[in-house]
């Protein structure tokens, strides 16, 4: 375990930080804050931090082919052209607006789009996740309360995916060429929260990473932690981070060996809020191992 490398990136609190991606051609770092429906642009080399508005939720979002955004926003999925800011309408959500939202997001290899959904009231097993490819959007898989923990192996054959309320992570094996799903196992389970209190709780999955040799990171809501696994699914590391509520690692940097890590700070209890004050805030630590490059939307 380790704690003592780990930065406050960016010291400005969001209350539900998500979703980090770093820009390559850019050297930023672009991150939703979700209920604030802002998205966050920042650059470490002169410490600005802007943010474009959104009319709804913005759950996640990925880098399109033409220097644009889809973004995953309550009502539907959007492009947003980031030179004019015209924004256009890709598909409408595929839930009640009003019980659910689009939650954890990501490109595969060859473009597709995939994005879960999550129940707000936490209805066990109505949230699903979906695949938006050729202008359609379209259930892959169901059952789930809060999707996240989407990310890739490096050679793109396995896929993960989470139910953050079950403290399950699931691999697949993946078609690239197809997008197909297949041989669902369990990868990593966690114990369940406690009744009361949080005493020893090590979290549940949120966003995740893989590095370049094919290293799941997790964030651990609630757990104060993020966890690198082996792609056979044995624990490998454990960093600590100063809040109880981080949500998604990503890698970046000119060499992407900087590990960022977002966080929340909605509804925490107060006492949580004083021994936590950098709740809500990015953090940042270095790694021996790099990350990869985010994949792109295909043309849309």
């Amino acid at each position: 375990m380790r704690t003592s490398d780990v930065a406050v990136a960016i010291d400005t609190p969001a209350l539900l930080g998500e979703g980090p991606v770093w820009l390559a051609e850019q050297q930023a770092l672009w991150y939703c804050d979700i209920p604030a429906r802002r998205l966050h642009r920042f650059d470490p080399a002169s410490g600005t931090l802007t943010h474009l508005e959104f009319h709804t939720d913005i759950g996640s979002f990925a880098p399109a082919h033409d220097g644009g955004f889809v973004v995953a926003l309550r009502d539907g999925l959007w492009h947003v052209d980031l030179a004019t800011d015209v924004r256009r309408q890709l598909a409408v959500a595929p839930y009640d607006t009003t019980m659910q939202r689009f939650n954890d997001g990501k490109c595969d290899a060859a473009g597709r789009f995939w994005v879960g959904s999550m129940d707000e009231p936490r209805r066990p097993g109505l949230a699903s996740l979906y695949c938006f490819e050729g202008g359609v959007l379209a259930q892959r898989q169901a059952g789930i309360t809060i999707s996240n923990g989407l990310a890739w192996s490096p050679d793109g054959e396995t896929m993960y995916w989470a139910d953050t309320t079950a403290h399950t992570v699931w691999a697949f094996d993946f078609a690239v060429a197809t997008g197909a799903m297949t041989n669902r196992r369990v990868f990593a389970q966690f114990a369940p929260r406690p009744a009361t209190g949080l005493a020893g709780y090590g979290g549940r999955p949120d966003g995740a990473a893989v590095d370049a040799e094919g290293c799941y990171w997790v964030a651990m809501y609630e757990g104060g932690r993020v966890l690198r696994f082996s792609p056979a699914g044995e624990l490998l590391e454990e960093v600590r981070v100063p809040a109880r509520c981080p949500t998604m690692p990503c890698f970046g940097g000119v060499d992407m060996q900087t590990v960022y890590v977002t966080s929340a700070s909605l509804n925490r209890p107060p006492e949580e809020s004083a021994s936590h004050p950098h709740a809500g805030c990015t953090f940042s630590f270095r790694v021996n191992v790099p990350g990869l490059p985010v994949h792109v939307a295909a043309a849309i």
